[in-house]
């Protein structure tokens, strides 16, 4: 096997009596991803921070359970991970950081109150969540961490000062991580979607390329992971032209971006 096609971390396709924790479980992804695996027979924990809408899922899913948490907060991270390893007998076997915050910014309107907001939720939140689980999951040597970024932390992209660079930063995290914790039995994948049909990309007034549905997007990551892959990006018929332009010259893409988004 080559290493363009080699599996980079052990395959999960059998979901049945397995232990998932999804962060940013109350819509969108990580909502379409809980209850693809609970379909799968997974024991499912959700956590955000809408209680309700956790509890109304856990509710419609038997067999779920619901621990409502402010990523921001890192004791109610801290004290969400201790009920998850209680209730998994130990390490789960799928800790996802989907939670995520967007708003559309750009540098000649700058909010330093935004800026900092998307890094406390997009980024910061994943380290809170890691100080939480790495601990058991190095004891285990075993489950696998997931993160969820997106294409637009690639390079740079118009309305996206606030939210790009946190997801940069969780591409490189991820990789980092990987580096780490493969040698010690955990694996680690980056999850870089296109356009997903969410709360957060309604705020958009463009037209959005390859928009796929939430659930579509869970059936990608499901998929993923059953091939043991590090990075899943999709749709292919969007992300491959967004990896395409990561690789040209700086001139190129600049120009590239104007033209077709017309910023």
């Amino acid at each position: 096997m080559s290493l363009l096609n080699a599996r980079l971390n052990p395959p999960m396709a059998r979901w049945q009596g397995k232990c998932a924790w999804i962060v940013g479980a109350s819509s969108g992804i990580g909502k379409a991803t809980a209850e693809a695996l609970h379909a799968e027979g997974a024991r499912v924990i959700v956590s955000a921070r809408d209680a309700a809408a956790l509890q109304a899922f856990a509710a419609g899913h038997p067999g779920c359970v619901a621990l409502p948490l402010d990523v921001t907060r890192p004791e109610t991270v801290a004290e969400a991970a201790r009920a998850v390893q209680a209730h998994a007998g130990g390490a789960p076997d799928l800790v996802l950081y989907c939670a995520g915050l967007y708003r559309p910014l750009r540098a000649t309107e700058f909010d330093l109150a935004e800026m900092q907001h998307h890094l406390a939720v997009n980024y910061v939140g994943a380290l809170q969540l890691l100080d939480a689980v790495l601990p058991m999951l190095l004891e285990a040597g075993h489950g696998h961490l997931a993160l969820v970024g997106s294409v637009a932390g690639y390079r740079g992209l118009p309305m996206s000062l606030a939210y790009g660079p946190t997801k940069a930063a969780l591409n490189n995290l991820a990789e980092n991580l990987y580096l780490d914790l493969h040698p010690r039995g955990v694996g680690v994948s980056i999850v870089n979607p296109g356009f997903v049909e969410t709360p957060l990309t309604a705020q958009n007034r463009f037209r959005m390329p390859a928009l796929i549905t939430p659930e579509e997007a869970a059936r990608h990551m499901l998929q993923g992971w059953a091939q043991g892959h590090f990075e899943m990006n999709f749709p292919r018929r969007f992300t491959r032209w967004m990896r395409l332009l990561r690789c040209l010259p700086d001139g190129w893409y600049f120009s590239a971006v104007r033209r077709i988004t017309g910023a």
